[in-house]
Formats: structure tokens, C-alpha cells, sequence
């Protein structure tokens, strides 16, 4: 290191601690007047802390131009409520880097066709935490836009369901890098975690339910992981778009149902992963189209309608170690070619035997099912789902195919289920070295 480089890190830490020493903490107290959040902050040096007292608040579009903390008073948490009584575009406004917004509740924010209003709003900043907030009613709840290196953590929002154009989604993230989206939990909203030209985000821990639209949507989002989240009861599951390299290990999907329902579409995914994920009545777990060079493994598909629709513009994929239990339709897809490799994966439905005892069928399985042919080509034959006439087509496939896909098979399945540790580091199946 150079003399100068030295004395200037020694400046720089000089510089810091003085300023640390130097910061105030600010008591806030609620008033009629009105104002006095706005008062507050602009006689509030950089660094200083606001604490703010129990009572309610009502102001809105608080623009943060400096680094500042504000936090409700110990033992006012949640208790101290900024109410913007459906006036203004935003409660909080941020601009400034290293702003921290903890232990508040924001309410009421007003519907607006032609902004998008939100309890808190971050434009250009970095290393900003919101943490721990109640927001209800609000048009948008959390929103970033080109930001980076901040934390969204254990914030609760709530939105009262109305249609998709007069709602907006609970936590919104456009053109932001190096995002922690972490322990929230997010009902009510049109989408419940947006994203939209990240790059770099960690959705993590969250639970995302009884959203209108999707409890997760992201597009053309490169380099993200979505890890031990909850996605359930949402209006059409999670939708993930036009995006590389994607990692989705440990969530759950479960009870997304609906006409146009599925755990997760994939769309336009390449170079991806995913594993140790539950698939649990949703009508479809896994929709995947044009999805290229992904890694499907160590998941569970149990009683859904389509465990998976896999279509004819995705190759390249191994499907692998997956346990697949009383679904309705195992695969279906709309070609008869298929350039994916299944192999190794535990089918309920697989009647087939194990003359070796290693552990894997003998004989290959097919878990395209002639009926779900004559499904995705009429959609009201499901009537006769469990009739006898159906039975006995299935049979018949098996036994010599002609409809379904010849290439889409199974050669080697497992005999057993597998132990999925779903909230766990991956553990290798003893079969794993099997190929």
C-alpha cells in the first residue's frame, strides 16, 4: 500500500467516526397539526436517527434526501402509524443512500391509474434497509427502481383484493442489482413479489399468498435465487420469463388452482436450476416452454392435476431423482419428439420390476399417458377420466405405443421414493451414482 493510499483510508476512517459521534437521535411525537414527519426531517442532520412514538401520523410524500434512520420508539413497534389518508403518490419517498425505514406501520395509499403509488418509494439509491414494516392498503406496497445493494426483510403487507388495474403488486423491484428480498409476507396484492431487469436478487423465506395474479413474477431477471419460499393459493402460481441462469431450490407451491393455474411457468429459462422444491395441488406444478439447458431435480409433484407440461420448444433438460406421486397426468407435452432426458425419477404410477435389485426398474416407463393426448386436444374428454374406456386405452398404449411421444421415456426409474430434504443442503441418493 502507498503512503497515499494509507493516509487517505486514515482520512476516510477519521471522517466516519467523527461523523458517527457527531449524529442525534430525534423523538417524534404524533400531532394534529400535521407536518411533523416532514418538520422532522428536514432539521435532521445526515446520520441522525428520527424514533419515532406511538400514534398516527398523517402525511404523505416525505421526500429522504439524506441518510437517515427512522425507527418507531422501543416498545412502539408497529404502534407508530404514518397514515397517508388516500392522499399523494407515496408515503416515504427516498433519494439518499443509507436510509433505513424500521418498525413502522403505513396504511392507505391511494389507487391511481396513472402512477405508481407506494407506501415507500426508492429511486436511485443504495444500501437502504426497510425492515420490519406493517403496510396495509396500499396500491404498491415496497417499490426500488434502479437500486442496488439494499434490503427488503420481515415487512408485512397487506392489500385488499380488488381487480388487477386497480391493484399493484406488494413488493416491486425494476432495474435494481444486488437485491435481499427476504422474510416478508405479502397477501392481497395483484402480483405479490414483482421483478422486472434485476440482476443478482435473493428472494428468500418469504411466503406470498392469495394474490390475485402471481405470488412471484419476474422477467428478463439474469443471475437471481429464489430459496425456501412459500407460494400458495395465488391466482396463477409463479411466473418466471426470459431469464438465464436462475436458481429455485427449496420452495413450495401449493394450491395455486384455476383454469390457467400452475406452480411455475417457465418460459424462456436457459442455463437454470431448480431442486428440492414441493409441487402440492396446484392443477399445474411445472409449465415449461422454450426452456433450454436447466437442471430439474431432487423435487416432489404430489396430487396435482399435470405434475408437468413440458412442450415441444424446451430441450436440452435432465430431469432426474424427482418423486412424482398421484397426479392426475404425470407429462404431457404437445410433440411427439423430445429432446429431454428423463431418467432415474420415482413414478407412483410405474408397475414395472426390479429382477437385479439395484434399486431401478427394469423396464423403462412411459409417463405420457394416452388420455392426456386426447386431453390437450380436447380438454372436456377429462369427464371421462376415470372411466373404464379410458383404462383400458392407457393399457393398450403401453403395451404397444403409437400417440404418444416415443422418445419421452423413463429408462430407468427408481423402484423407491426418495428422501427429499426440502428446507436442507442436498443430500445424493444413494442411486445418484447410477446413470
Amino acid at each position: 500500500m502507498t503512503i497515499f493510499s494509507h493516509t487517505a483510508s486514515v482520512v476516510l476512517c477519521v471522517i466516519l467516526a467523527v461523523a458517527s459521534l457527531s449524529a442525534k437521535t430525534h423523538d417524534v411525537y404524533a400531532s394534529t397539526q400535521g407536518g411533523v414527519i416532514a418538520r422532522a426531517v428536514m432539521a435532521a442532520a445526515s446520520g441522525d436517527t428520527l424514533r419515532f412514538h406511538a400514534g398516527v401520523y398523517g402525511e404523505h410524500d416525505i421526500v429522504i434526501g439524506k441518510s437517515l434512520t427512522l425507527l418507531a420508539a422501543q416498545g412502539d413497534e408497529q404502534k407508530a402509524i404514518i397514515d397517508a389518508g388516500l392522499k399523494g403518490t407515496s408515503i416515504f419517498f427516498i433519494r439518499a443512500n443509507g436510509v433505513i425505514v424500521r418498525d413502522l406501520a403505513l396504511r392507505n395509499v391511494p389507487i391511481s391509474y396513472m402512477n405508481d403509488n407506494a407506501a415507500i418509494r426508492a429511486e436511485g439509491v443504495q444500501n437502504c434497509t426497510v425492515e420490519n414494516l406493517r403496510i396495509d392498503n396500499a396500491l404498491f406496497g415496497l417499490y426500488f427502481a434502479t437500486s442496488a445493494n439494499c434490503r427488503v426483510v420481515g415487512n408485512v403487507l397487506r392489500a385488499t383484493k380488488g381487480n388487477e388495474s386497480s391493484s399493484g403488486n406488494g413488493i416491486h423491484l425494476w432495474r435494481c442489482d444486488n437485491i435481499t428480498v427476504e422474510r416478508n409476507d405479502v397477501q392481497g396484492h395483484r402480483d405479490g413479489i414483482y421483478l422486472e431487469f434485476n440482476r443478482h436478487a435473493l428472494v428468500q423465506g418469504n411466503t406470498s399468498q392469495g394474490n390475485m395474479r402471481y405470488g412471484l413474477h419476474f422477467m428478463f431477471s439474469d443471475s437471481c435465487a429464489y430459496e425456501d419460499n412459500t407460494f400458495r393459493q395465488n391466482g396463477s402460481g409463479v411466473a418466471v420469463m426470459y431469464s438465464r441462469f436462475v436458481r429455485m431450490t427449496g420452495n413450495r407451491f401449493e394450491d395455486n388452482w384455476g383454469a390457467a393455474s400452475y406452480g411455475v411457468l417457465f418460459k424462456d429459462i436457459t442455463d437454470s436450476y431448480m431442486a428440492r422444491n414441493r409441487f402440492f395441488k396446484n392443477t399445474t406444478g411445472l409449465y415449461a416452454e422454450g426452456v433450454n439447458r436447466t437442471t430439474i431435480e431432487w423435487n416432489e409433484f404430489s396430487e396435482n392435476g399435470w405434475a408437468v407440461k413440458i412442450l415441444g420448444s424446451s430441450s436440452d433438460n435432465i430431469f432426474r431423482f424427482n418423486n412424482v406421486l398421484g397426479n392426475s397426468f404425470d407429462v404431457t407435452t404437445n410433440s411427439f419428439d423430445n429432446q429431454n432426458r428423463f431418467i432415474h425419477n420415482y413414478w407412483s404410477r410405474y408397475e414395472g420390476y426390479d429382477l437385479d435389485r439395484n434399486g431401478l426398474g427394469d423396464v423403462p416407463f412411459r409417463p405420457v399417458r394416452l388420455f392426456s393426448v386426447l386431453v390437450e386436444q380436447q380438454q372436456s374428454a377429462l369427464v371421462l377420466m376415470h372411466s373404464l374406456l379410458v383404462n383400458m386405452l392407457d393399457l393398450a398404449e403401453r403395451v404397444i405405443p403409437s400417440m404418444t411421444p416415443e422418445a419421452l421415456v423413463d429408462v430407468a426409474p427408481s423402484m423407491k421414493p426418495y428422501q427429499i430434504l426440502f428446507n436442507k443442503p442436498l443430500e445424493r441418493h444413494s442411486q445418484t451414482t447410477k446413470r
